[in-house]
């Protein structure tokens, strides 16, 4: 069809022939405005004297002499230029154009099948949901860092940070093929209305990635004491190895119904129980006790906190990862602008709903790391809680110095990137 096509444009279709033309006006015999004609022997044309002229049609009226110029005016125009050899050729122009159009686009998807980085370093497909290693026991993925995910430092945030410990904890349990109808829940958690809730998070970052980075995440999980489940993240640099963050945490259960917290079942334990790893955990815990704060002892103070649709995950509660949002909310800005988050403690006591509305308290720790006063490390106590006082997270966070030369690699955009 497209060759049929492609034929008829570059190949005039011929003019019908002279004799249909003599078909159109060699009928003389037609009543032409009164005048009549027929055909003699001697084949002169004969006219009708009383022939009336034609009426007027919008215009002056038309004789005989005028009908027989305009017939002869019309036969001049419509007749055909004689055919040759030279205006049967095909318009060589457009055909030459058809065909770069055609070799343009084949080598196009030439280049797209046969693509391949530029940089060494640029991995071809280096993401997906990630893979099963160490026996069966340690899950591994890949992540890019988008450059919706870095601050003003162009480097990662912790809630990135979160949001990758998060994904790789539910992928794990979909890929060993333990994931049920719920959030992370297992078939016979789904069975029982189980779902699991973090009561205790600690995190390290020793380095946050950048816009651009490739960073292997690899989780594990192992046994908490009776009733409780430890999970493990360790955080590295795709390309180099280099550590960047560890984070440990212990999950328990929750009837999702009565929204108490409830056993593991031995049909649960044992669908997860061989998946456990023994190890020690990858974050060596700070034992200190979380020391409640009040309206008296802290130093800032953010309220009327309140949940959006969005911060609400498939159990309809806010997510864990918005409550270090809200935390880091009463922070004090300077130590913001001048400092990093090295370490957070976080032990949660409620979960959030969507009415609820929140308050957030940061005090100054006077012991310990140091205080604002000094120009090196700081640490922070925090709680979170609704406004008639009931606690929903307790807190601790630890930060260091802004490396001076960070801004310096990152205040520009390289050339290729750009």
């Amino acid at each position: 069809m497209v060759a049929t096509a492609a034929a008829s444009s570059f190949f005039p279709v011929p003019s019908p022939s002279g004799d249909a033309k003599a078909s159109k006006f060699g009928s003389v015999s037609a009543s032409l405005g009164g005048i009549k004609t027929k055909s003699a022997s001697s084949g002169a044309l004969q006219v009708n004297t009383n022939g009336q002229a034609p009426p007027k049609i919008n215009g002056p009226p038309v004789g005989l002499a005028a009908s027989v110029e305009t017939l002869k005016n019309e036969d001049v125009v419509s007749s055909p230029a004689p055919r040759t050899f030279i205006n049967q050729l095909p318009d060589w122009s457009m055909l030459l154009a058809a065909i770069t159009t055609m070799f343009l686009a084949a080598e196009k998807q030439w280049m797209m099948l046969d693509w391949k980085p530029k940089r060494p370093d640029m991995l071809i497909d280096p993401f997906g949901i990630g893979r099963i290693v160490q026996d069966g026991l340690v899950f591994r993925q890949n992540f890019s860092i988008r450059s919706y995910e870095i601050g003003a430092d162009r480097t990662a945030s912790i809630e990135t940070l979160m949001n990758h410990l998060q994904e790789t904890a539910l992928n794990h349990v979909k890929t060993a093929g333990l994931l049920g109808d719920g959030f992370g829940a297992t078939p016979e958690m789904s069975k029982r209305n189980l779902i699991w809730v973090v009561t205790r998070m600690q995190i390290l970052v020793d380095r946050y990635p950048t816009w651009g980075d490739v960073v292997q995440v690899d989780t594990w999980v192992s046994a908490s004491g009776k009733n409780g489940m430890r999970r493990d993240w360790l955080v590295r640099d795709a390309k180099t190895g280099e550590t960047l963050t560890r984070a440990s945490s212990v999950w328990v259960m929750m009837n999702k119904v009565t929204r108490r917290l409830a056993k593991i079942p031995e049909e649960v334990r044992g669908e997860i129980e061989p998946y456990f790893l023994t190890s020690d955990p990858v974050v060596i815990e700070d034992s200190r006790k979380l020391p409640k704060i009040d309206d008296n002892t802290a130093d800032y103070i953010c309220e009327s906190l309140t949940p959006r649709w969005n911060d609400l995950d498939v159990n309809q509660h806010v997510n864990n990862v918005k409550y270090i949002g809200w935390i880091l909310e009463s922070a004090p800005p300077p130590i913001m602008e001048s400092h990093e988050l090295a370490a957070i403690t976080l032990e949660y006591r409620r979960e959030c709903g969507r009415d609820s509305v929140l308050q957030s308290l940061t005090a100054v720790s006077d012991t310990g790391i140091g205080n604002l006063g000094n120009p090196g490390e700081v640490e922070f106590q925090h709680l979170l809680r609704f406004e008639e006082g009931a606690e929903i997270v307790r807190g601790r966070t630890e930060w260091r110095p802004k490396h001076a030369d960070n801004f310096g690699i990152m205040g520009h955009i390289p050339a290729e990137s750009a």
